[in-house]
């Protein structure tokens, strides 16, 4: 079998050519992104050894298993993560998040005193976000925080392999931290319980997918709790689902935030939502 029947033999099964390439790479020993290299040997003879890999890892995908997993890295925003079933495989559309977070911080930095901003991730998983802030803004005081010690162990040795410093935490949300912020970043879960979605991510914890019958209750808890913990003239920021944009600039306006806005992902899709703790309003007891 040559390389190129291979990946025809995985499409077959109803695999994306994308995905049975990256697959191909992985069984062959090599980086996920010699996609050149994959064309330009595609008469090559497939090994006896690299097919029998080859195909248990498209079995893998065909029954919905994520890429990530199986290779068991991921890309996300130019850092290389590595991730297992203890973390959400990070998703494209989360960069949007970081593109605001750092948008919202560098015109803190700009107006603001000169000591670096201070910045938590909540619910880090990975620590996808935090690392991404971290790596592009060396010098900001990142912190993340995760309730599931297994995503803090994934998260803190892709700090420790990609020599990023970040001050990890255990915890549920902002209960029991005691510091403030200049932002609070957060891709938590947000399908609601019954969700039909749901039924094809069996493979990722659930815990960090489902979130109340509304799919709102975390979001809920970190608006409230966000008050406390955030300095005059913060940000919060939160990832949510693709029809929730609505309800999460409510629940904002609602807690006293202003500027309360939201930011569309590639597709176009209002996939965050933040607002900015005003100067003159003291903080909630």
């Amino acid at each position: 079998m040559t390389l190129d029947q291979a990946i025809r033999q995985a499409q077959s099964l109803g695999l994306e050519r994308l995905d049975a390439q990256r697959l191909l790479l992985h069984a062959v020993g090599r980086s996920g992104s010699e996609r050149a290299w994959l064309l330009a040997h595609g008469d090559d003879a497939l090994r006896a050894d690299a097919q029998t890999r080859f195909e248990s890892l498209t079995q893998r995908r065909a029954l919905g298993e994520p890429l990530a997993y199986i290779t068991g890295f991921k890309e996300f925003y130019g850092l290389n993560l590595a991730v297992d079933a203890r973390v959400l495989d990070p998703r494209a559309d989360t960069e949007t998040l970081v593109d605001w977070a750092l948008e919202c911080m560098d015109t803190w930095t700009q107006a603001g005193p000169a000591i670096p901003p201070a910045l938590i991730d909540l619910g880090t998983g990975s620590g996808a976000i935090a690392l991404a802030l971290k790596h592009s803004r060396p010098h900001w005081q990142v912190h993340a925080l995760d309730y599931s010690t297994d995503a803090l162990a994934v998260a803190g040795a892709n700090a420790t392999r990609l020599a990023l410093p970040v001050e990890f935490h255990q915890g549920a949300w902002l209960q029991g931290v005691q510091q403030t912020f200049a932002l609070i970043v957060s891709n938590p879960p947000y399908i609601a319980a019954e969700d039909a979605h749901l039924a094809a991510l069996t493979h990722e914890p659930l815990q960090a997918l489902a979130s109340g019958a509304d799919g709102l209750d975390d979001i809920r808890r970190i608006v409230q709790q966000a008050r406390s913990h955030l300095q005059a003239g913060g940000w919060l920021l939160l990832e949510h689902g693709y029809d929730q944009a609505a309800a999460v600039r409510t629940l904002l306006q609602e807690a006293g935030f202003t500027q309360v806005q939201s930011r569309r992902d590639l597709a176009g899709i209002e996939r965050c939502s933040g607002g900015q703790w005003p100067d003159h309003t003291p903080h909630p007891d």
